[in-house]
């Protein structure tokens, strides 16, 4: 029921038969659940999985949530790169498995009690090839190489590469295997094949002659003993990574973790991200996350579903027209993807997140209205995401506001510099004064929170691209594109100005009376001024048939009454084909084929009528093709243009003779029915005769004519 007396909207029943309509209704139905389901289905998909902890905080800062108490207890885990480094310290503090094989030493020692020498002699002559053990001059050294191999044997030696390798690693002790037994050798006291041979050479009495040593090619003969038990010790290294616990403390139940306002230190930074593992993974362990989504489902759906039904009630339009329904919805849907994957994948602050554009985008292509109900109805949804939406929410509720309020009409680029600048600088504004009312001291303002906000203001500077990107997607039309038609220098205008001048300043005349008038009724001025401009092109392609073109001779006296009307009607036509080779969009092409909607060439209808007295006439030929105007905007122009050509053939022009006029023109439109498809009302209609009825007193106003001197007192002034 409408509350309001002044909307009683001049409308009537189509003349569709009722199964038409009721095929109608059951085809917009579908439409409309489908869309509900699908946009609900694609954001909930969207939506970050794990729903339980979404804080996003630094240490250093204020917790900017309120209090978090532990719903249950909890080990504190240390930090990843702790756990890391007390693993790698574990590692390196590891003594890994050697088995120790005595048979080596054995054999070893039995190579040198075999291997043969050359025994100088006293007087340096030639010396004996002889068992070393058997020669009386070198048995020394054999006793004490083979002594010192004991005692190397004892320690054990490995390989060179393997003896590097645990000492780069800071292994600093194995463990050698002995039966059952496992002894515990520091690194530094096993030999490898190269220090073995050192050690040896290095330990000899003054007396032995270094030469004599070198004959025994000790190099060859050494061989390890000892051999890593890789099995035993990575069975080992592994048991005792297991057994390392990444628990430095515990939270009791109930126990409170952080509160607004207390700065993030490092060890609250660790009992919030134990806090986090535990909830995720009980919602991995459970079915916790389905019944997240399912909640997540249905509070969307109603938002969606409301939003819905607020178009059908207040827009139905856009209904009727999918484009606006789909528009509206697919920014709607892609704020709400943004927001979640900026959430699920911590990329940014959702300060950062320009929600601002949407009714920028809404209100300069569709209406106010409906931009700050589907901007409410985007935030809402995002909110969703967050675990503490509400300053999200006061924030862009108040600088949606804003952006309505401030961009009325996009007619200039510099418009959105000025409405991102205005929205930020509130931006700023309300998060300072939120972020003090709460109790939070100056220097504990988060700056991160202030870059975010900023950079949410630069990335509002691409809604002017966007706004293209949308008129080519979705053929809308934004005032930019309006004010850019509206130059004199456009090729259509150009030509109209050269070859029907009249019709041209007939345009323009029309383009400000109605411009003015949709000003006055809340319609879009800037677009009814564009189509005024352009209503009448098609009469250039034939301009001397119309009246405003003619300077004297008239081509209608050679022509009978039906083939004028054709001639008339026929620039319509001929406009809409112009307009369309051209590339017009196709909402001026509307207004050109509606301006005179279902109307008739009634001067020469009534003149044929009256050439053919007692004849049932056919209306038919005399009938413009239409349609009837179906928008304000189209019903403005309707009533401006017939008002200022009728205005033209008044034989004078007072208040009550122009008064008299609109009234009849405006009066007889509305009783023929030609906006009964038009979402106009009453209060509208009269405004607009009172509008029309202003400006024409103040075109046709005539100056005060000045007296004359007669001759007696012309006389007197020459004397």
């Amino acid at each position: 029921m409408n509350l309001n007396p002044f909307r009683r909207r001049i409308t009537a029943n189509s003349p569709k038969s009722r199964k038409q309509q009721q095929r109608d209704n059951i085809r917009q139905w579908i439409f409309k659940s489908v869309l509900a389901l699908v946009v609900t289905l694609v954001i909930v998909y969207f939506m970050p999985r794990q729903g339980g902890f979404n804080y996003e905080y630094r240490i250093g800062r204020p917790w900017p949530y309120g209090a978090i108490y532990a719903a249950q207890k909890f080990n504190i885990e240390m930090s990843d790169s702790a756990y890391h480094a007390k693993q790698d310290s574990m590692s390196r503090t590891f003594q890994p498995y050697y088995d120790a094989d005595d048979a080596v030493r054995l054999r070893v020692k039995r190579q040198l009690h075999d291997l043969r020498v050359d025994e100088l002699a006293d007087n340096d002559t030639a010396s004996r090839h002889l068992p070393l053990w058997k020669s009386v001059l070198l048995r020394p050294y054999y006793i004490h190489v083979s002594q010192l191999l004991d005692t190397i044997y004892a320690h054990g030696i490995m390989s060179p590469h393997e003896y590097d390798s645990l000492r780069q690693h800071g292994t600093p002790a194995i463990r050698i295997i002995d039966g059952n037994k496992a002894t515990s050798r520091p690194l530094a006291d096993i030999f490898s094949t190269t220090s073995a041979y050192e050690y040896i050479v290095g330990n000899q009495p003054d007396e032995f002659a270094p030469a004599i040593l070198r004959q025994f090619n000790l190099n060859t003969i050494l061989a390890e003993n000892l051999t890593c038990d890789r099995i035993k010790s990575e069975q080992e290294h592994d048991a005792l990574i297991n057994e390392i616990t990444n628990g430095i403390g515990i939270v009791m139940a109930g126990e409170k973790i952080v509160d607004r306002g207390e700065l993030i230190t490092p060890a609250t930074d660790l009992k919030l991200r134990s806090y986090r593992t535990l909830i995720n993974s009980q919602q991995q362990q459970d079915d916790r996350n389905h019944h997240t989504n399912g909640g997540r489902f249905v509070l969307i759906l109603t938002i969606v579903s409301l939003l819905i039904s607020y178009l059908s009630l207040f827009r139905r339009d856009y209904i009727e027209h999918p484009r606006a329904s789909l528009l509206l919805f697919a920014l709607l849907t892609l704020f709400s993807i943004a927001a979640s994957l900026m959430v699920g994948h911590h990329f940014f602050h959702i300060y950062a997140l320009p929600c601002c554009m949407l009714p920028i985008i809404v209100r300069v292509f569709l209406d106010s209205r409906t931009a700050y109900i589907f901007h409410v109805g985007t935030v809402l949804i995002i909110s969703l995401t967050l675990n503490y939406p509400y300053e999200f929410l006061i924030f862009q509720l108040i600088t949606g506001l804003i952006a309505i309020q401030n961009l009325r009409e996009l007619s200039q680029r510099s418009q959105i510099i000025h409405t991102a600048a205005i929205i930020t600088f509130f931006y700023i504004l309300s998060y300072t004064a939120y972020e003090l009312a709460i109790g939070t001291q100056l220097q504990d303002l988060d700056r991160y929170a202030y870059i975010s906000i900023l950079v949410s203001g630069l990335f509002l500077l691409f809604a002017y691209p966007l706004l293209w990107i949308l008129e080519k997607s979705f053929g809308f039309i934004s005032d930019v594109t309006l004010v850019e038609l509206t130059n004199i220098n456009h090729p259509l205008l150009q030509r109209m100005t050269e070859v029907a001048p009249g019709t041209f300043q007939h345009s323009m005349q029309v383009a400000n009376l109605a411009s003015e008038v949709a000003k006055q009724v809340g319609a879009k001025a800037q677009l009814v001024r564009t189509a005024a401009l352009y209503h009448d092109i098609g009469k250039i392609e034939r301009p001397v048939f119309f009246t405003e073109n003619q300077s004297g001779a008239n081509p209608h006296k050679h022509l009978t009454p039906l083939k004028s009307a054709e001639v008339i009607i026929a620039h319509v036509a001929n406009g809409l084909a112009l307009a369309e080779s051209h590339n017009l969009p196709p909402v001026i092409r509307r207004f050109i084929a509606t301006h005179h909607g279902r109307g008739m060439a009634k001067y020469f209808y009534i003149t044929y009528c009256n050439q053919h007295p007692g004849e049932d006439v056919d209306r038919t030929p005399f009938t413009y093709k239409g349609p009837n105007p179906e928008t304000i905007e189209e019903a403005i122009l309707m009533m401006c243009d017939s008002v200022e050509a009728a205005s033209r053939s008044l034989p004078e022009y007072t208040e009550e003779s122009i008064s008299q006029l609109v009234d009849r023109i405006i009066d007889t439109q509305v009783s023929e029915g030609y906006f009964q498809e038009c979402n106009i009302t009453f209060r509208q209609i009269a405004i607009t005769k009172s509008v029309l009825k202003d400006r024409l007193k103040n075109i046709y106003h005539t100056r005060i004519s000045y007296p004359e001197l007669n001759a007696a007192a012309d006389k007197r002034d020459n004397a």
